[in-house]
């Protein structure tokens, strides 16, 4: 591309999304940003082109509702400025399992992963025709682990992480650029949405430094980028230990420990 691609941003009200906004203005791209929040996305975007001169384009939208993403996707399809889609849009959920509505988890998948694929298909096609562009999904890194408790809300982060790393296995060979971050605690509104309080929370990241990092890696490229791990060799062993298992796993034959004893 000969100009800087314009950013489509996901929930880009608040927190992670507003950051990203500010991050990619700076670097003078222009943006579009989607969230429900009508009035805070017109204030962001009215501060963005004062203060950095780019073209800022607002869609109120609520991902959850099929008329709206619709909406998006057909953005994300039309537009061939937007080169680059930060899927950042995605909520949490407190409590027990067994203690949460089946509506209020659906609604959580719905937000967090249907509405996230949903975009990157949307995009992704007209990307690998030019062979240029990126789609940035935002996981967690609860996505790795099922001992933190939050059990609908991990899994919707672990399909974001291997979403991701499968996007990025087919597109970056057609030029396409697939970075899934995962955070740690970060201090957003999402803890109070989730009825969490943020005070209860031992150590918590704060955004600005979140998003910094995020973007370092992608400029690196990285494929998967974790800005609270400290030693990155741990990543790499975890992946190398999952490729020897891949690598263990005979198809045709049942493995000897689980038949039937004489």
């Amino acid at each position: 591309m000969s100009t800087r691609p314009t950013v489509l941003i996901t929930g880009a009200s608040t927190g992670i999304g507003a950051v990203y906004a500010e991050r990619f203005a700076q670097r003078g791209h222009g943006l579009v940003l989607v969230a429900r929040d009508q009035a805070r996305l017109d204030a962001l975007a009215a501060r963005l082109r004062s203060e950095h001169a780019v073209a800022v384009e607002v869609i109120a939208a609520d991902l959850t509702q099929l008329s709206d993403l619709t909406t998006v996707e057909a953005r994300l399809r039309d537009d061939a400025r937007i080169g680059i889609l930060v899927n950042n849009a995605g909520a949490a959920l407190s409590g027990r399992f067994i203690d949460q509505s089946t509506d209020k988890v659906a609604q959580l998948v719905a937000l967090n992963t249907t509405a996230l694929v949903r975009l990157a298909s949307a995009i992704a096609p007209r990307l690998a025709k030019a062979g240029d562009g990126a789609i940035i999904n935002i996981g967690s890194v609860v996505g790795l682990a099922p001992e933190f408790g939050m059990s609908v809300y991990g899994a919707t982060k672990a399909f974001v992480l291997f979403l991701s790393q499968g996007l990025s296995l087919e597109l970056s060979p057609l030029g396409v650029y697939v970075q899934a971050v995962l955070p740690a605690a970060t201090r957003t509104e999402i803890w109070d949405r989730s009825g969490v309080d943020i005070n209860t929370l031992n150590e918590i990241m704060e955004v600005g430094d979140l998003v910094d990092a995020a973007l370092v890696g992608f400029d690196r490229r990285e494929p998967v980028t974790i800005p609270p791990l400290h030693e990155a060799q741990r990543w790499d062993e975890l992946q190398s230990a999952r490729q020897g298992l891949l690598g263990e796993i005979r198809q045709s034959a049942v493995a000897q420990r689980y038949q039937a004893q004489p």
